[in-house]
């Protein structure tokens, strides 16, 4: 990969903060968006406008040609069977409450169960909660050990003949340990159990296959991959989504409307109620096309490679501490030096041009698993450098300065 000329795809990174060139090391919460993505929104919004699916003429069929084209370019990139098992959203979380909704009024009753990991995003915990206070259902955890990794051996005494279905990330997005989903898909699939994978961390650094996987439902947010925010992913089964009932109502989802009876139309526009978000689906399927163009795999391979150097660079430091030393790791970092707050180490970075999350990562069960109230985050995209994390460890030697700790 031409790092150099990846980043001038990336104007953002040209910009200054508080007269300092950016180091964007917050890539787990948003990406950047490469001119790619938003001359494609500019020229649909310029050129093209206008409502899909219901009208005739031309600009709508152009649009509509769009979305759909976009639909099916999800459905290469994560090999889907079929394109109508891909429903757009607002993103992940969406996604989740989607599937905890429909799924849950369908398939769970009182009595029932649903699994969640330790390690979920609030996203992947809440929907769950709600959905099993609403049925009288009971809500299990699978627990995780102090290296950031999912305790396997104890899932399989988790899952019970009233457990219906489990949802689990593939990456933590706190944490960067990579989930063993295949194996947690083997183990509840043979006992009849539904599993959902939140992807929002791993579609933009891993190849993910459904098909190969066998998943039941798969979530992911454009703008973690480099696309738009306001628009997301939700893979399906065919014969799960069929079987569901839709969860918004409005128009496009629907066959046929008497104020007696309504029937329902076909997938997936059963899901996608109202005017969907055309213009920002256009623009994920550009934003895939550009990930593509590199190769998630050659995207892979450096992004373990800052991994690798960062984590090296930063255990260097006197009384820091990372969070999260699973064997599989993808390129987020968690960390606390010892004596400083977290606030105050990413308030001071800042200055220096440095963006970094602090706090929870809305997975506060996750800092109560450690003890603490929350981390920094320093998360690294493929338009990142070496140089960059010198930087970030150089900031962070002058933070220890300030603050006197050696």
């Amino acid at each position: 990969m031409d790092i150099n000329k990846i980043r001038k795809d990336f104007p953002i990174l040209e910009e200054l903060i508080h007269g300092k060139p950016l180091v964007y090391f917050d890539n787990a919460a948003t990406t950047q968006k490469p001119r790619q993505v938003v001359d494609k929104l500019v020229e649909y919004y310029y050129r093209y406008n206008s409502n899909i699916h219901r009208g005739v003429h031309y600009l709508s069929n152009k649009s509509t040609d769009g979305n759909e084209n976009a639909r099916v370019i999800v459905q290469n990139f994560i090999n889907a069977k079929h394109s109508h098992e891909v429903i757009f959203t607002s993103g992940a979380t969406e996604s989740v409450n989607l599937v905890a909704n429909s799924f849950g009024d369908r398939f769970i009753s009182e009595g029932d169960e649903v699994i969640v990991s330790e390690l979920e995003h609030h996203s992947n915990i809440v929907p769950w909660q709600l959905i099993c206070e609403r049925k009288k259902a009971t809500l299990k955890v699978l627990p995780f050990n102090d290296r950031g990794e999912l305790m396997i051996d104890q899932l399989d005494d988790l899952i019970t003949d009233r457990t219906k279905i489990i949802a689990v990330n593939h990456i933590s997005n706190s944490l960067g340990t990579i989930n063993p989903i295949r194996k947690i898909i083997e183990i509840a699939h043979a006992k009849n159990v539904r599993v959902l994978i939140d992807a929002a961390q791993s579609v933009q650094h891993k190849k993910i296959d459904v098909q190969d996987l066998n998943v039941d439902f798969l979530v992911f947010s454009g703008h973690k991959i480099y696309g738009p925010t306001g628009i997301g992913v939700l893979y399906g089964k065919e014969e799960l989504l069929n079987e569901m009932p839709p969860w918004k109502g409005g128009g496009e989802m629907i066959q046929e409307v008497t104020f007696e009876k309504t029937t329902y139309n076909e997938l997936p526009y059963k899901f996608e109620a109202g005017t969907p978000n055309y213009i920002d689906a256009i623009g994920l399927g550009a934003a895939i096309e550009y990930v593509e163009n590199i190769g998630i795999h050659n995207i892979d391979a450096y992004e373990q490679e800052l991994l690798k150097y960062a984590t090296e660079k930063l255990l260097s430091i006197d009384g820091l501490r990372i969070y999260g030393t699973a064997a599989k790791k993808t390129s987020v970092i968690s960390f606390l030096v010892e004596g400083i707050h977290f606030y105050d180490m990413g308030m001071l970075l800042d200055q220096m041009g440095i963006a970094v999350r602090t706090g929870t990562h809305c997975t506060e069960p996750v800092m109560q698993h450690f003890g603490i109230d929350g981390t920094v985050r320093a998360s690294f995209s493929f338009y990142n450098t070496k140089e960059e994390i010198d930087s970030l460890y150089n900031g962070i030697l002058k933070v220890c300065k300030m603050f006197a700790v050696k």
